[in-house]
């Protein structure tokens, strides 16, 4: 492309990062680094009253977290205000906008006069061509865009095609509101301009806007970006995504245990497509994306695929990097500050070792947290009730049995713990899963761990033969 790439995240701070606000961002920010430009960021913070300190921080450690970077200082809209409304004079100037001075009576009555004649356009355009001088006294005005009344406005999207509106069916909208504040219309238009925005990619949701806008960069004879509308999620049954089917904050989908990796290479493949291949490197994602291959369907949130996929990421990362991420979680979850009240240089190469056998069945870092719970814990046990329905009486005489060969090893490790362990299982006519239950089930007080012999390696000789003893017939 011959000109630079600028494209922007431009969110309201009224709540929490969504998980379309992440995807949005995320598309925005690979579309500039696969072309070498810019991914700036803007708050929308025009919005006063719901505008909140919490919700910029929650959208700022959001992006963080996913590991998505803005360039240049973050551009707050509210503080251009000035800029806004110097624009809106320049049109009122130029002739492409004018004061309005309708009450809200009169617009309630003119909306619903269009409604009930099944026009579009509500606002019956009384003060396009009213004369200053008979401006009503003490009557603040807004001003409204001067719309072409006739003709089309084209949006040649690149997600959505060639959408054009009929300039007969749009409104004269507002620019400045009678106390002087500009209108999101307005101030959008005005921020993308001044910071040089090339590339829209937003959610279709915005589409109308995108007309709307349209003519105000056309009414100030300014370049107008190129537009990409992505569908908007929804859940997995088709409807609007709800709480319940994964609307939530990012912040949740880090605290339920998710990758940033992962939630990376989830999101890039909601509405979009590069053939068949489903698992991407951040660098081939950047290689790879472009506009014209997100889909114009909605994409379908599900659940056990993000889970399915932050599995094979947790399998596929450095052992030690997990441990380091599970150490950021533990304020988050439940349990977590026992772990942490508790990591020593020990405990920690204890983990390490651990790590292989326990990241092969967890599909989240709280998962991962949970399986390593028998590392930490302390003695007695809290033994499960699956785990209990496995020491029978039987299990118990065969734990004590098998005690004094275990405690008569020289060199424990998990080579020397097999080589007693499966001997005796052998000489007793059990199958070695006869006795590698109880043992998992008296070791880490739960019926699925890492491999049994693995288990009594990484827990060490005293930890080991305490726990058994534990649970030995007297």
């Amino acid at each position: 492309m011959a000109e630079d790439i600028v494209t922007r995240f431009a969110p309201s701070p009224t709540g929490f990062l969504h998980i379309g606000g992440g995807r949005t961002a995320l598309f925005n920010w690979l579309f500039a680094r696969r072309h070498g430009g810019k991914m700036l960021l803007r708050i929308e913070d025009t919005d006063r009253e719901r505008s909140t300190a919490a919700a910029i921080n929650a959208i700022i450690d959001g992006l963080t977290w996913l590991g998505l970077t803005w360039d240049g200082e973050i551009v707050f809209q509210f503080s251009r205000a000035a800029r806004h409304r110097q624009v809106a004079e320049q049109l009122l100037a130029s002739g492409h906008a004018y004061r309005c001075y309708c009450s809200p009576e009169e617009l309630a009555a003119m909306r619903e006069k269009a409604r009930a004649e099944g026009r579009t356009r509500l606002y019956d355009g009384r003060c396009r061509d009213h004369d200053p001088k008979d401006a009503p006294a003490g009557v603040n005005p807004v001003i409204r865009l001067k719309a072409p009344l006739t003709g089309e406005t084209i949006v040649e999207d690149q997600v959505q095609g060639r959408v054009v509106w009929q300039n007969e069916n749009l409104d004269d909208f507002v620019l400045l509101r009678s106390d002087g504040t500009p209108t999101y219309m307005l101030a959008v238009v005005v921020d993308d301009h001044d910071m040089g925005i090339t590339h829209i990619i937003r959610g279709d949701d915005h589409l109308n806007n995108g007309a709307r806008q349209t003519q105000i960069y056309q009414a100030l004879g300014w370049k107008v970006p190129v537009m990409a509308h992505i569908p908007l999620i929804h859940g997995p049954d088709g409807s609007k995504l709800s709480k319940r089917h994964g609307a939530l904050g990012i912040d949740a989908y880090r605290a339920m245990g998710y990758l940033p990796a992962a939630m990376r290479n989830y999101l890039v493949r909601l509405g979009w497509a590069h053939g068949d291949q489903e698992i991407f490197t951040t660098e081939e994602m950047i290689a790879a994306f472009d506009l014209p291959q997100i889909g114009r369907s909605p994409a379908r949130f599900d659940f056990t695929k993000l889970e399915s996929l932050n599995g094979h990421y947790i399998r596929s990362s450095d052992d030690a990097d997990l441990i380091a991420a599970i150490e950021q979680l533990l304020p988050h979850i439940a349990g977590g500050q026992e772990l942490a009240s508790k990591m020593t240089p020990v405990l920690r190469a204890k983990l390490l070792a651990a790590m292989p056998g326990l990241k092969e069945r967890a599909k989240t870092l709280v998962e991962l947290f949970d399986a390593s719970r028998f590392l930490w814990t302390s003695r007695p046990l809290d033994i499960n009730d699956q785990a209990k329905a496995l020491l029978t009486d039987e299990a118990k005489t065969l734990i004590a049995a098998l005690l004094p060969e275990l405690e008569a090893v020289p060199d424990w490790n998990a080579t020397s713990a097999e080589a007693v362990v499966r001997p005796y299982a052998e000489r007793a006519g059990l199958k070695l899963g006869a006795v590698a239950q109880p043992l998992r089930a008296a070791l880490t007080g739960r019926t699925t761990s890492p491999p049994i012999f693995d288990v009594l390696a990484v827990l060490g000789r005293d930890e080991s033969l305490a726990r058994l003893r534990d649970q030995a017939a007297p």
